[in-house]
């Protein structure tokens, strides 16, 4: 049943709808007539309460779960406030400098990510999520270290921090000075490059004969290569942290929901894919309940924010997941706020690494 427009509603029932929301977002329990008259400072009484209730009711914007037990929102209500009525509280001061600094300390630009969805979860109270970044590394610099006579240890370092160290199996005849040779060519010539520009500049270079590589260097180059492509497919398309938030006082009452929320999470491509349909968005992406197909049967809330690089593209996408009574007043802020000081990390992350 679609929502009718906030301006159909007269001034009482937009104040006393106002209220049913805030109050049931705040305490997670139904709003009866009784409890608005003596808090609201209405000047209505019970009776005359009861009667607007009934009102939004039948419009399909509150929902009575027993008789006596008084109202709640429904879906399609909490789309109303959140696009026609709701206030946000923009993040204090303190609460945008303590999420930048902890965004701010140096180190990979995983380990950014993972600080980004707990913080999400932090200030949520849910759980926060994070995609991780599509887009294909560009190398920064490379070092081929001996270990034994037919292993080395390739550590490679993208533009974006990220670090990678893996065993590479080299030929008995190796000498050190081939390892060395080989690191200073990716560093120097191939620096700057996703894999699949550095793997062709190196092959034109060879074939060429620019390249000052021997054979067994630029076999070495390559194999180098050809172990961090291996990388994107390995790494995890998403990060969620905070999913005991979802086991609070309130979801024991509904525990099967929970229970099917935290099942669709295990699916982290499904809620990835979820995530990725906000890429698009100039802003901020609320999904209430049935709205998203994934997480129709939980009941459950998301709120989706892109993140963009230096450049202004888009990289990935953040955001936390709930139950429908989040405190969307204060999180959709914070996620927007949060997504953009996770953009500005990965642009100084890749300024001091270039």
């Amino acid at each position: 049943m679609a929502s009718p427009p906030i301006t159909e509603l007269s001034d009482r029932a937009r104040d006393i709808f106002r209220l049913v929301v805030e109050d049931y977002l705040g305490r997670g329990q139904p709003v009866g007539s009784k409890a608005l008259s003596q808090q609201s400072g209405l000047n209505l009484s019970p009776a005359s309460i009861r009667s607007v209730l009934s009102e939004l009711e039948q419009l399909g914007l509150l929902a009575a779960p027993h008789t006596s037990a008084g109202r709640l929102p429904t879906e399609s209500g909490l789309r109303l406030f959140v696009d026609g009525i709701m206030q946000v509280a923009e993040p204090t001061r303190e609460e945008r400098v303590a999420i930048e600094q902890q965004l701010s300390a140096p180190g990979p630009i995983e380990k950014a990510l993972e600080k980004t969805s707990s913080i999400l979860s932090d200030i949520s109270g849910a759980a926060g999520m994070v995609m991780v970044p599509r887009r294909e590394p560009r190398l920064a610099q490379m070092r081929l270290v001996p270990l034994d006579e037919t292993r080395a240890l390739a550590v490679l370092v993208g533009e974006d921090g990220h670090v990678e160290n893996r065993v590479l199996e080299i030929a008995d005849a190796t000498s050190h000075s081939a390892l060395q040779r080989a690191g200073n060519y990716i560093s120097a010539q191939l620096s700057g490059r996703t894999l699949a520009e550095a793997a062709q500049t190196m092959r034109a270079d060879i074939a060429s004969g620019q390249s000052a590589l021997d054979e067994i260097s630029a076999g070495l180059v390559e194999a180098g290569i050809a172990t961090w492509s291996e990388d994107p497919a390995r790494r995890p398309v998403l990060i969620v942290r905070g999913q005991a938030n979802l086991l609070d006082e309130t979801a024991l009452g509904d525990i099967e929901r929970v229970r099917s929320l935290l099942e669709d999470l295990e699916d982290k491509q499904s809620v990835a894919e979820l995530l990725d349909s906000a890429r698009d968005a100039e802003s901020t992406r609320i999904f209430i309940g049935a709205e998203n197909r994934l997480f129709a049967l939980s009941g459950s809330s998301v709120i989706a924010s892109p993140y963009r690089d230096r450049e202004g593209k888009v990289v990935g996408v953040l955001g936390v997941i709930g139950p429908t009574r989040l405190n969307y007043a204060r999180v959709v802020p914070m996620v927007d706020f949060t997504a953009q000081s996770l953009g500005k990390r990965i642009g100084w992350q890749g300024k001091n690494d270039a």
